[in-house]
């Protein structure tokens, strides 16, 4: 059975960091292109990183760009979103996914087969 695990959420103020982490049970994450999406309220579940099976090919959302990086250990079958200088607007559910298309980095969260669970991040002024 394959799980995603995401932990390292929290409550933190403005211009505070948090460092996400994704743990992966039931498959090899080293043949899926793994991404963190977010979802705040009312809105679409949106792509914020992504990285390549390899771990050399990243993608960035255009805000966060600059403020996140996305790194994978494959060996420890983990991926982690590291993220800086955070803003009120990064407030809410990120989810960590895995896609099995190697050629792109995909972008769109149908293109992703498994995800895990969600955890709360909130950015208070």
């Amino acid at each position: 059975q394959v799980q995603l695990v995401e932990s390292g959420g929290g409550l933190v103020q403005a211009g505070d960091s948090l460092r996400l982490s994704c743990a992966a049970s039931g498959l090899n994450i080293g043949d899926y292109t793994m991404g963190w999406f977010r979802q705040a309220p009312g809105l679409e579940r949106d792509i914020v990183a992504a990285i390549s099976y390899h771990g050399t090919t990243t993608f960035y959302l255009r805000t966060v760009k600059g403020r996140f990086t996305v790194s994978r250990d494959n060996a420890a079958k983990t991926i982690s979103l590291q993220m800086n200088n955070l803003k009120p607007e990064d407030t809410a559910v990120y989810y960590c996914a895995a896609s099995s298309e190697k050629l792109k980095l995909s972008r769109a969260p149908d293109e992703y087969e498994y995800w895990g669970q969600g955890i709360q991040v909130t950015v208070s002024l």
